[in-house]
């Protein structure tokens, strides 16, 4: 079950190959950031500048800060996916939108 939600949180990641001419810029942002320092493989410049432009137009800045920690704690994303409280459940659902999008926006 934690191998799925650590999917979706990374999914942007995986799925997106770099700029695509519909996002441009640097990675500046929470999100950016985190997908620079995680330091995977798949994670260029123009991949994280994608997936920041994803998160800039589906969540806040507090969701983005959420959101960048679970590329460093995926567990958090369990934690969060998995609770009951209603501002938990809110948040993921505005996740999934951002997954969705970052999947949409970045692919090649």
């Amino acid at each position: 079950m934690r191998w799925i939600v650590v999917a979706l949180a990374l999914v942007a990641l995986t799925s997106c190959g770099g700029s695509s001419g519909r996002i441009s810029g640097s990675a500046s942002g929470p999100i950016g950031s985190a997908c620079v320092s995680a330091g995977r493989s798949a994670a260029s410049g123009a991949l994280c500048s994608c997936v920041q432009g994803a998160a800039n137009q589906t969540l806040s800045a507090s969701d983005q800060a959420r959101a960048a920690e679970f590329f460093a704690e995926p567990e958090k994303a369990q934690s969060t996916r998995m609770s009951d409280a209603s501002t938990s459940e809110a948040f993921w659902e505005r996740y999934r939108n951002f997954v969705s999008m970052a999947e949409a926006m970045c692919k090649f």
